[in-house]
């Protein structure tokens, strides 16, 4: 067994891959991405000016995207351009970085994750001009220091995230059960149902689907199971590394328990959408995503519409839930062509009405507390209002702390995991590895 970090030569030709991957699907999204031009304002020919935007493509996101920006060109007079990006977070960055890195001009609004400003806020503008105090108070104000790195504001918060149980309804009331509130409870139900489903001729059932491939959501999947056994959160805010103990082990060792039981083995190449595919197509009890999930479940032509509920990620022996905060920010690059126009629409899609409309068409959760209290989109989606506290108190992920480094960071915990995951190693053994390469990232730990 292998516990040592990989050479430097076998990361560099795995990022160098990686990076030829990213590049051949920007090219292809770019050749794809077809201009979204608005009629120009009163029709004066050549009015305004265009604006590019970088949306997901993971579930609606893109439409979500393109529609809000067709908006905003029709009020303003301007014309957007939507250029698709990889589902992949992990992908996206590289896409992103290699960008802003050359100052390309071809881009000038980016969708940026959560753990991002510290990584990308160089190469953004300030939006604090743009933003008076009225606004400002609007939003979450955890995701507005997020979004300010060394005093600058260098995006917006858009759209929140954590982690959170989707379950079957049906399921649960065919066999007579609740929605788990530990993961010991989830893994008995997940077995009994499969069990049951497969009797019943589905032999493609599974229990438990989530995000298993080495990538950024693995790193969160990752966080929430140590969390929740009370394993910390593998660095600390204050910089010390603690994955190494008996907790962060014991909860990878029950993950690692669920592949090729209550999990399908493919589950270790899933990101979000191969998870939710499994589940809407009516082939898995339970399966842990982000909150977009909902509006797709109940979608006209979703296999499960109407039997699916949302609860709360399970919690560990100790009873401490954790799921890991997520979310996407818009930020206008520095070598915007267009800056003024650029910080408007980013203005715009952040704005309380454009975050309503998400979040009663597409279950994308609100930046601004107030809209949580809203009934027209606690009518849309119910479960918001249930989970709000999940949201408030969901764990961050160590960006904050280790700053330009949480790529690199990030990565290590995830090929940690994914060797346990597919059993080349021993949690004990990669945990113990994991925390000698952080530290070895950190220069022992100083940040």
């Amino acid at each position: 067994m292998n516990t040592q970090p990989p050479s430097e030569q076998h990361l560099l030709r795995r990022c160098a891959g990686a990076l030829a991957i990213a590049v051949g699907l920007l090219l292809i999204g770019w050749l794809l991405a077809a201009p979204a031009d608005a009629a120009p304002r009163h029709g004066v020919p050549g009015h305004g000016v265009t604006v590019s935007i970088a949306c997901s493509s993971t579930g609606m996101d893109q439409v979500a995207c393109r529609e809000g920006a067709e908006a905003w060109a029709r009020q303003s007079g301007n014309r957007v351009n939507i250029v698709s990006t990889p589902s992949s977070a992990t992908a996206r960055l590289a896409l992103y970085q290699q960008f802003l890195a050359a100052r390309a001009p071809d881009i000038d609004v980016f969708t940026i994750d959560v753990v991002w400003p510290g990584l990308l806020g160089r190469y953004l503008i300030d939006l604090g001009a743009y933003v008076d105090a009225a606004r400002r108070a609007e939003y979450e104000p955890a995701l507005m220091r997020n979004d300010t790195v060394d005093g600058r504001l260098v995006a917006l918060p858009w759209f929140a995230d954590a982690g959170v149980l989707f379950y079957r309804q049906d399921l649960l009331d065919k066999y007579h059960l609740k929605p788990p509130d530990d993961w010991a409870a989830l893994s008995a139900d997940a077995a009994a149902i499969q069990r049951g489903e497969r009797a019943a001729g589905n032999a493609r059932f599974w229990g438990y689907v989530w995000q298993g491939r080495a990538y950024e959501g693995l790193t969160c999947n990752a966080l929430e199971w140590i969390g929740s056994f009370g394993g910390g959160s593998i660095i600390a805010a204050d910089g010390k590394v603690d994955v190494d103990n008996p907790r962060a082990i014991a909860a990878l060792h029950m993950a690692r328990g669920w592949v090729g039981t209550i999990t399908p083995p493919g589950v270790l190449n899933y990101s979000e959408e191969e998870a939710r595919g499994v589940f809407q197509a009516g082939n898995a009890a339970f399966m842990r995503n982000w909150p977009y999930a909902w509006a797709l479940a109940q979608g006209q032509d979703s296999a499960i519409r109407g039997k699916v509920g949302v609860a709360a990620l399970p919690a560990g022996p100790g009873g401490r839930h954790s799921a890991v905060l997520g979310g996407w920010q818009l930020a206008v690059s520095k070598f915007s062509a267009h800056p003024k126009q650029a910080a408007a629409l980013v203005l715009y899609l952040t704005s309380r009405a454009e975050q309503k409309r998400r979040a009663i068409a597409y279950t994308f959760n609100p930046t601004m507390p107030s809209l949580f209290d809203d009934p027209e989109v606690l009518a849309a989606a119910p479960f918001l209002g249930r989970l709000r506290p999940v949201f408030a108190d969901a764990v961050a992920r160590p960006s904050a702390v280790v700053k330009t480094r949480y790529n690199e960071v990030s990565a290590a915990i995830w090929t940690r995991v994914h060797a346990v995951l597919t059993g080349e190693a021993t949690a004990a053994g990669e945990m113990r590895a994991l925390s000698l390469e952080l530290r070895r990232i950190g220069h022992g730990g100083r940040w």
